[in-house]
């Protein structure tokens, strides 16, 4: 009799100390996996666009780690707002989006009639890449000093592109207009930084900020003149001089692409997402192709973009408060 109670104990005290066990393994094997389907990630520019180039380099690396179908589908238009609205209004855990300076930091500042706010309808994942910009000119134009001579020279005669009012090409060349006397020239938006190229090569324009791979081949070729970077130099360009180098004082900008999702975004993919993004960001297969199609490779953690975020949007609300900048 002593042996079966004593029996009996050590099987109920087996049996707790085994429950708790299996019914936490169940847990962990139940929790929400993610992701369960394809990735889409959307991009408010046209393929072949710098900020399509670091979202499909990003893409293809994340399907790898992700065990998922990772991809880009292109939502061009004001300039990247349409996709990031469709981000903003997606209500699963599978609808990504990769936006530009703007599209954070001044695109509601811009449009109060934006019918979605970047600060609480988006998620912030990480910063993917950054990167300066190169001020282009057609290759007939002269370089250095000489070029600011003769664009104040002209004032309104000269036309400026971007991808359109808000991005980063717009409010740059806005803050530059402000540093240099007598440069005026006149605001022309496109679809897309490709067409930028395109009127520049054609002449249609006479100056833009543009990320360095769109336009180096064509500055390699005589094309197109590099006349400055609107950073330090770069490793990405190291043969272009800094604006500061042609007498520009107190300027520096560059153009970042951002992983984020909607305000709805799930805990599990975030966290799942920042993991496997760093590792793809660290790695030197990912960092060499951005390189190459003349990005750096960026990574942060959420806080880190907020943070960037905040910093940016004070200096260009700044800037389109003092310059009465508008939409159009």
């Amino acid at each position: 009799m002593k042996r079966r109670t004593l029996g009996a104990a050590s099987v109920m005290m087996a049996l707790t100390g085994l429950i708790p066990t299996a019914f936490s393994q169940a847990n962990r094997d139940s929790a929400p996996a993610w992701p369960t389907k394809t990735v889409r990630i959307l991009v408010g520019f046209p393929a072949g666009s710098s900020p399509d180039i670091a979202a499909r380099v990003m893409a293809e690396a994340l399907g790898k780690v992700l065990g998922q179908a990772v991809i880009v589908d292109n939502k061009a238009g004001a300039s990247g707002n349409i996709a990031a609205q469709q981000v903003a209004q997606a209500k699963d855990d599978h609808t990504l989006g990769v936006v530009i300076n703007g599209n954070l930091t001044t695109a509601k500042v811009l449009n109060p009639k934006l019918p979605f706010d970047p600060g609480t309808n988006l998620t912030p994942i990480s910063l993917l890449a950054s990167a300066p910009l190169v001020l282009v000119a057609p290759a007939s134009l002269p370089a250095g000093a000489a070029f600011f001579a003769a664009a104040a020279q002209n004032g309104e005669k000269w036309n400026y592109g971007s991808v359109g009012n808000g991005s980063v090409g717009h409010l740059g060349t806005e803050l530059l207009k402000s540093k240099v006397r007598g440069l005026n020239p006149v605001h022309v938006p496109f679809k897309g930084n490709p067409e930028v190229v395109t009127a520049l090569i054609s002449g249609e324009i006479q100056m833009a900020l543009v990320p360095p791979g769109l336009v180096m081949p064509h500055v390699k070729t005589g094309k197109l003149r590099a006349i400055g970077l609107t950073t330090g130099r770069s490793a990405l360009v190291p043969d272009v001089p800094s604006l500061t180098e042609a007498g520009i004082r107190d300027f520096n900008l560059d153009v970042w692409a951002a992983l984020v999702g909607p305000a709805s975004l799930s805990r599990v993919a975030q966290e799942r997402l920042h993991s496997e993004l760093q590792k793809v960001i660290r790695s030197d297969e990912t960092r060499q192709r951005l390189f190459m199609q003349g990005w750096q490779a960026v990574g942060t953690s959420e806080e880190g973009l907020r943070s960037r975020v905040k910093e940016e949007a004070a200096i260009m609300d700044r800037l389109i408060t003092q310059r009465g900048i508008k939409l159009e």
